[in-house]
């Protein structure tokens, strides 16, 4: 294949929004704004009240297209802008098969104005994973072979939602899982009405099982450390985002103070952000995030690690199913994975839309087949596209 027959030649934007119904948050519901957002009381995080994603598609002059996912589930309009008003325009006329040198242009290209992470880099994050979803398609090669090779051929999942109006309810929840497979679940306590008591209840009556607590970054370094030493004693595997994101000092405080391993990463985008967190020695486990880092970060943030023995247990956050295809084929090459995320309540809710193997069923991933990452949309899916 000569190079003018794999350059690019356009470079499209899909945003898609499914409704769905308003379901009570702690027995209540949240207000939702004009713009379809609200706000969680808990953590005071902004979320849709529906489910929305931001796709994009590169295609070559032979007509073979990569597909790519990034975190769009608040103001998409922005990456969007990004994409068609400087990533695109970029990228014609260039081959898919310099995407490291791509990604490094993109990022030198706005570094001096301070654009290190936030939007510009969740739209980098879409392009470089459809640009790897292009390079596997024209070597005919799956994406993890161009990664290094894989090392496993299922990942390892936990759960990450459990549901329920009350303790007994998500108990409950936890114990319906349980008999489906899965040995691995997270607690919220942002979002949990007591969970250190949920956290009792499941080693007590599940003494196997591995159990962590997510923090979202919603308490001081002080109050973290009060936290885990209330749980000590029931084995949790990892504390996930136990202080604020900008508090490095306290992540190292908290990590100082207890036995459980201390976690983070979703909110990163790049190596730099890891580098910062990982030189302190505070981490134990490090959860890059496909849709923020794109494939060519996730892989260097894992390899930083690594060097820094920390174990990797990717985040899996809200998305339709290409940046999770791209997380499992890197996650199925990382040495020093753990355990990936499984948004429970989210992952089978799409995958119909898409030609794909890749599955999560009784505690294991199952990965994509064939060249490229192995997911593309059917038509199906574009009854959710908003102009």
């Amino acid at each position: 294949m000569t190079a003018s027959q794999n350059s690019i030649v356009q470079v499209e934007t899909f945003y898609l929004r499914v409704s769905k119904p308003q379901l009570p948050h702690m027995g209540r519901l949240v207000p939702m704004n004009e713009q379809g957002y609200i706000v969680d009381p808990d953590n005071g995080t902004i979320y849709p009240g529906d489910d929305r994603t931001l796709l994009l598609k590169i295609s070559c002059a032979d007509g073979t297209v990569g597909w790519g996912e990034t975190y769009g589930i608040v103001a998409a309009g922005v990456v969007r802008e990004l994409v068609s008003d400087v990533i695109g325009p970029f990228l014609i006329g260039k081959s898919p098969l310099d995407v490291q040198a791509i990604w490094q242009s993109l990022y030198n290209m706005m570094r001096v104005r301070g654009y290190t992470t936030g939007f510009w880099l969740d739209a980098l994050a879409a392009a470089d994973i459809a640009l790897w979803d292009l390079c596997g398609k024209l070597l005919n090669q799956p994406v993890y072979k161009l990664l290094g090779g894989q090392r496993r051929t299922r990942v390892p999942a936990y759960i990450t939602s459990i549901q329920g109006a009350d303790l007994a309810e998500r108990l409950e929840h936890v114990a319906q899982l349980h008999a489906e497979g899965f040995r691995a679940f997270k607690v919220h306590a942002a979002t949990s009405f007591d969970a250190v008591e949920l956290i009792r209840l499941m080693r007590a009556r599940f003494a196997e099982i591995e159990i962590m607590l997510d923090l979202h970054w919603c308490f001081t370094a002080a109050e973290a450390v009060s936290i885990a030493r209330q749980i000590e004693p029931h084995r949790v595997a990892f504390l996930e985002a136990p202080c604020h994101t900008e508090d490095i000092d306290g992540l190292a405080r908290v990590a100082a103070a207890t036995s459980i391993p201390v976690a983070a990463g979703e909110e990163w985008r790049t190596v730099y952000d890891a580098h910062l967190r990982l030189k302190t020695g505070a981490l134990a486990v490090v959860q890059p995030e496909m849709g923020r880092t794109g494939i060519t970060q996730f892989i260097r943030i894992c390899q930083l690690a690594e060097l820094h023995h920390a174990r990797v247990a990717p985040h899996a956050t809200i998305g339709f199913g290409i940046f999770m295809a791209a997380s499992l084929h890197a996650s199925s090459v990382i040495e020093s994975l753990s355990l990936h995320e499984v948004q429970n309540h989210f992952v089978h809710k799409y995958l119909g839309h898409f030609d794909t193997a890749m599955q999560c069923e009784q505690g294991f991933y199952r990965l994509p087949e064939g060249p490229g990452l192995g997911i593309a949309p059917k038509d199906s899916l574009w009854q959710y596209l908003v102009p």
